[in-house]
């Protein structure tokens, strides 16, 4: 009985052995590309995290700035954040909030430039519209009509098209274009819906423009039953 477990052991790891020289290899790599996926999906969320905890700092650091008006920090640590962390939404938010703090401090070309950039670089779409609107404005404060045109062509958000639509209205009232005006005004009025607050203020610019809002209001018809018969 002995001596036939000892065959049984020794035909089994017979059979072991011709299985490992055989796949063996194969089993071997599969390992160590599970092992190594996993140990590099653990480092990039690493790196991920650490690359948003230095764009957070980083972030503060221009709110800081912008608080004591340090403008020539702000440029310096944005340049900073523009170059490493450009693709993060710290740096397009940082981007929104040097623009707004250096056009106060009336750096006007710096403000355009870093509006610009979140504009033309920014991942979120929101980001975009709020720079190019913001960008749009400046534009049309030096009366850079067509520039300020330009930047609110193509395609945005649904939510800021009655925007992109009220500040085009803007630009082609300082034209002097008084139907393209009329025509975004009542474009912005209808987008922004019954319950908005800003859309009394487009209702100033529509009447302004010559047009009543209240034509605009659908007209709701009332049919009149039919007699019943007796």
């Amino acid at each position: 009985m002995a001596t036939h477990l000892d065959l049984d052991e020794q035909e089994q790891l017979d059979q072991l052995k011709h299985f490992w020289n055989t796949y063996g290899t194969l089993i071997t790599w599969v390992i160590l590309l599970v092992a190594g996926a996993f140990v590099a999906w653990n480092g990039w969320q690493y790196f991920q995290r650490n690359k948003a905890a230095q764009a957070a700092a980083l972030y503060d650091e221009v709110e800081r700035s912008a608080q004591s008006g340090d403008v020539e920090r702000i440029q310096r640590v944005l340049g900073d954040m523009k170059e490493r962390f450009a693709k993060t939404a710290y740096a397009q938010q940082a981007g929104l909030l040097a623009a707004k703090t250096l056009y106060e401090k009336g750096n006007l070309e710096a403000s355009r430039a870093a509006l610009g950039w979140v504009a033309e670089s920014a991942v979120d779409p929101g980001y975009k519209a709020v720079a190019k609107l913001r960008l749009a404005a400046e534009l049309l404060d030096s009366k850079s009509y067509d520039e300020a045109l330009k930047q609110l062509a193509g395609d945005v958000p649904k939510e800021f098209e009655p925007l992109v639509a009220d500040r085009k209205g803007d630009i082609y009232m300082a034209q002097g274009k008084r139907d393209e005006a009329q025509a975004e005004y009542r474009k912005a009025w209808t987008g922004l819906g019954p319950t908005s607050d800003y859309r009394r203020l487009v209702e100033f610019k529509l009447n302004a423009a010559g047009v009543d809002p209240k034509s605009l209001a659908p007209v709701i018809t009332v049919t009149p039953a039919a007699p019943k018969k007796s």
